[in-house]
């Protein structure tokens, strides 16, 4: 979910890219091994199943673009890529061209697309039965840091792929990566804030604003625009809000989202509030949500793994370089509200990682 992707972490997320479409072909040799013996699919059968089964991924060599494409391919997916330069196109042709990827080749394709441009987006799209929004750009004037004129171009790229999506007749879903930061800045002031936070709570625009939270802001009012518009659409759409986004190296290869998210994380920490998610858990969130879209899956989901207390403080001020208190202040944890992503472990049928415990 990065916004401005280093020369070290474009590095870093095309060698992932390569290392996770190698393994992903080698499983499928090892299938096309297995396959029942004699049996047989029509051609017929195979397009209309390729067809029924091809996707887009919004910045897919990006850190959780990555992340879901790679379930998107083991769970049999047909894969197209959006990428915004033409060194990422020149990557997957050399490895397409050098065998590296193998059956997969087939499976994974990768087009150029400019999230601020909708026919740009809508053509990339033609063909797809869904869309899995990143909300991972970059920042077209090389700003470093997530500041609010980030949060204004967030904002105006979500409205451009949900108005992509809605014009284009393959697309019957979308599945939009907000964040947890979404829905936990609250005026906590205010007699009738509950102490649970959950699918139904969204953050003060005006508390952001007022704090500088502007990653928050942008999160927060890119995902209304992504609403409004999939509800004037009828798009299907489903948001996932999830935690600080961890795991190998996300640090270095997922930089501005990572410290934008921890702007206010003394505050956050000291409201038990914290909370942490997986790169490879959030993808396979992304993917039964989107799944089970055609079935009872709809609205908001909390995403995270679990609310940090001051060991998971210290890897995270180890990982960012940032000081130990600039995350969890004195380390008292007040414990003021409960995180809650029932609504999404029980769509998963997993038991519960919260603070609030009924499903």
């Amino acid at each position: 979910m990065g916004i401005v992707r280093t020369e070290e972490s474009r590095k870093l997320e095309l060698e992932e890219l390569r290392r996770m479409l190698v393994a992903c072909a080698g499983i499928q040799r090892r299938k096309d091994q297995e396959e029942f013996k004699g049996v047989r699919v029509s051609s017929k059968e195979n397009k209309d199943d390729i067809l029924e089964k091809l996707v887009c991924v919004t910045s897919g060599v990006s850190y959780l673009g990555l992340a879901i494409v790679n379930k998107l391919l083991l769970r049999g997916y047909s894969v197209r890529i959006i990428v915004e330069n033409e060194e990422d196109i020149n990557m997957l042709r050399e490895m397409e061209t050098s065998g590296e990827m193998g059956t997969v080749s087939n499976n994974v394709s990768a087009v150029m697309a400019k999230l601020t441009e909708v026919e740009s987006l809508a053509e990339a799209f033609q063909g797809c039965r869904g869309v899995f929004h990143t909300s991972s750009f970059t920042d077209p004037a090389g700003l470093s840091g997530y500041s609010k004129s980030m949060a204004e171009i967030e904002v105006k790229a979500n409205e451009n792929v949900m108005n992509a999506c809605a014009r284009t007749p393959s697309v019957r879903k979308c599945v939009l990566t907000s964040s947890l930061v979404a829905c936990l800045w609250r005026d906590n002031a205010q007699n009738d804030v509950s102490s649970v936070i959950n699918h139904d709570c969204w953050s003060d625009e005006t508390l952001c604003t007022d704090k500088k939270l502007w990653y928050a802001l942008g999160k927060l009012r890119a995902e209304k625009v992504a609403w409004t518009i999939a509800k004037e659409s009828g798009l299907k759409l489903a948001t996932l809000c999830p935690g600080l986004i961890t795991g190998p190296n996300f640090c270095r290869r997922n930089p501005t989202a990572t410290i934008a998210y921890l702007k206010g994380a003394q505050e956050m920490y000291s409201n038990g509030i914290l909370a942490i998610v997986d790169v490879d858990r959030l993808a396979e969130a992304q993917v039964c949500v989107f799944e089970e879209m055609d079935k009872n899956a709809h609205g908001r989901y909390l995403c995270f793994d679990n609310v940090i207390g001051r060991d998971e403080a210290e890897n995270i001020a180890r990982e960012t370089g940032m000081p130990i208190n600039k995350i969890c202040g004195n380390g008292d944890i007040e414990a003021r509200f409960e995180l809650s992503n029932k609504k999404l472990c029980c769509l998963m049928s997993r038991p519960l990682r919260s603070c609030y415990s009924e499903c």
